[in-house]
């Protein structure tokens, strides 16, 4: 059933085979997201039609979006991976020792990263990228502020915008001050003590990955030809953020401000972009605390309770 993590269990399921056009993937790290709580919790209920059932996930649901690892098995229709090959990816079921992804949206792995620090890319780092080049157009000198900076997409953020050459000012609790400079912010805010939207008319972006100000006071912490990119939000068990998210876009038309609310996409070609990212030393992983496999109910309830620093990865 759904709920919190004391319900989940280990459970022996076959093996994936392989579909023609899909690789096989011998998994040695999984990078816990947002996406997983969501998912354990069946909540909003709308999240329901991906775990297989409206009142319990189907018996061989499995848990975890963000992999890496090796290529075990190669389709017949798969040519540019090969058994061997380490790779990574976004896909469902990843919290396994062994998970099928389509081939298209598989990416080798960045050559300077381990596996564990590779798995918080695919979902994570590919949200942050999207957020702000695609919804939030960054540019450079432009005073973008990331609200939840010290989290899994916020530490990445930090760092994107920063290599964008925007003036980055992160928003975070107190003993993470420091974390969010040493990635490229040039102002930590403290939102314990301080609220950022007191700010009128200050930021060109703002990407709000916590949902915790109305979007007025949003709105008016940004210019009038601001962008206001927003991912979370509460709204009940029902409709969780889509309420705010589709009360964004009923404004949206009507000021000259962009509201847009944000969603990742699964792509390769955005993995390749995040590898040269890292190469160029623009972006590192931060994790917070890399579990062993036979912890991962543990890590689930770190994510689910812990307001964990940076990435979960949970290894095999």
């Amino acid at each position: 059933m759904y709920g919190p993590a004391d319900l989940l269990e280990f459970r022996d399921i076959p093996k994936p085979s392989p579909a023609e056009d899909e690789v096989l993937i011998e998994v040695r790290a999984t990078g816990l997201n947002a996406a997983d709580r969501l998912l354990m919790h069946g909540e909003p209920f709308a999240v329901r039609v991906m775990a297989g059932g409206p009142r319990r996930p189907r018996a061989d649901h499995v848990l975890g979006r963000a992999v890496a690892g090796r290529v075990a098995e190669a389709g017949v229709r798969v040519t540019t991976l090969r058994p061997g090959d380490e790779v990574y990816a976004e896909c469902t079921g990843a919290l396994a020792e062994y998970v099928s992804a389509p081939a298209q949206l598989v990416a080798p792995k960045p050559a300077s990263l381990g596996f564990a620090q590779a798995a918080t890319l695919p979902v994570a780092a590919t949200a942050a990228l999207q957020a702000l080049r695609d919804c939030g157009q960054v540019r450079e000198d432009q005073r973008v502020l990331v609200n939840g900076a010290s989290g899994g997409v916020g530490t990445f953020a930090v760092q994107i915008a920063a290599a964008y050459g925007a003036r980055v000012t992160a928003v975070c609790a107190t003993r993470n001050l420091g974390l969010v400079r040493s990635l490229g912010a040039v102002e930590a805010v403290d939102c314990t003590r301080e609220d950022f939207t007191a700010a009128t008319g200050r930021y060109d972006v703002i990407l709000d990955l916590v949902g915790d100000h109305p979007l007025g006071a949003l709105r008016r912490a940004l210019v009038p030809s601001g962008t206001l990119v927003l991912s979370a939000g509460t709204g009940g068990r029902w409709l969780g953020p889509t309420r705010r998210l589709a009360a964004a876009l009923m404004v949206s038309p009507f000021v000259q401000q962009r509201l847009r609310p944000f969603a990742a996409s699964r792509t390769r070609d955005d993995l390749i972009v995040l590898d040269r990212m890292v190469a160029t030393g623009d972006l590192h992983a931060v994790i917070g605390r890399i579990y062993p496999f036979a912890e991962a109910i543990t890590a689930l309830h770190h994510l689910d309770h812990g307001h964990p620093v940076g990435n979960l990865v949970v290894t095999t």
